[in-house]
């Protein structure tokens, strides 16, 4: 398969069969997807499953062992200069200088990406206003909040107007109504045509992106929307349903139900329990054991599996299969 020319503008980056070795060590194994224009890639796994290292290849900065990719249509491997004006980079770890004021970093930043006069004054005035950080232009940007040091990091990797946006786990850290807050943004620049790769642990984020791409040891094992890969056939093995139990003391539980028979998995969500149950089991038999525990049931529903009943499952998988080799 060879990766389509420039010229075919839907998708904003492709991978074909990429793959980084250090050595004897395989850190991405022939990985291949797609991301299409203005939309919001999730990339996933466990921490040193490849993702940061695809990201560094995709952004230039590391030579690939062999396989193709391209973003906005550069070729990585051949042009990789070519690449680093097309993309915007945000670490999870905050980058800028920490003694520059917010408006010192972002004008440092603006020439740093070649912006001049006004040019540099209008995309200064247009991302202060994007990320509400006006009032904070004269604080030290090492004095602000997790949050809004986020914020300001994302204003400058925005400053030259990069089509194509990676995010190594941007949310990282800071509280929740500030992860809310960064998602809006990153919805609203979606809206308007610009494509983001995003790397998370959070599950909740990772429901939010267009597709999902879940890595593991190296190898990418699954990729698609999330609705998609809840109803993926290892996840709902045949002659089984999932169910809900919410109660007051999930963590008992969990400890009573998840090696009771026809129980095959067993996760905590708050004060609720999501079990994957064989298909005969009788939600008043689990019911009445909690009960004999002293534990009240407050209610019993069937669901859906969540993502991260999805990769859990998955991993479970793949680690077995490990095992039996």
């Amino acid at each position: 398969m060879t990766i389509a020319a420039p010229s075919d503008t839907q998708f904003a980056l492709r991978l074909n069969s990429l793959t980084k070795k250090f050595g004897e060590f395989v850190a991405v194994d022939d990985v291949s997807f797609d991301i299409r224009r203005g939309s919001i890639f999730g990339l996933l796994g466990p921490n040193g499953s490849g993702k940061s290292t695809i990201i560094r290849m995709l952004c230039g900065l590391l030579r690939p062992t062999s396989g193709e990719a391209t973003v906005d249509g550069v070729d990585v491997v051949a042009q990789p200069d070519k690449v680093k004006s097309r993309i915007g980079y945000m670490s999870q770890k905050f980058s800028l200088y920490r003694d520059l004021t917010v408006w010192e970093n972002i004008q440092f930043y603006g020439q740093v990406y070649g912006l001049r006069g006004a040019r540099l004054a209008t995309r200064r005035t247009q991302l202060v206003d994007l990320v509400g950080i006006g009032d904070y232009l004269n604080k030290l940007a090492g004095n602000l909040s997790g949050g809004w040091q986020q914020r300001l990091a994302l204003a400058c990797c925005l400053l030259h107007e990069p089509g194509i946006v990676f995010l190594d786990e941007p949310t990282a850290g800071i509280d929740p109504v500030a992860r809310r807050q960064l998602w809006d943004l990153l919805f609203e620049l979606s809206g308007q045509g610009t494509t983001f790769l995003v790397t998370t642990h959070y599950m909740d984020e990772a429901e939010r992106c267009s597709r999902v791409g879940y890595l593991y040891l190296s190898k990418l094992i699954v990729c698609g929307d999330p609705a998609e890969l809840k109803r993926m056939e290892i996840v709902h093995p045949a002659g089984t349903r999932w169910l809900q139990i919410d109660c007051d003391h999930s963590t008992r539980a969990y400890v009573l139900l998840r090696n009771t028979p026809g129980v095959r998995m067993a996760t905590i969500f708050g004060q609720s329990l999501h079990l994957l149950v064989d298909e005969d089991l009788p939600d008043e038999r689990l019911v009445e054991q909690l009960q004999t525990a002293g534990i009240a049931v407050l209610a019993t529903l069937k669901v859906e599996p969540s993502l991260e009943d999805v990769f859990v499952t998955l991993t479970r998988d793949r680690a077995e299969a490990r095992l039996a080799k």
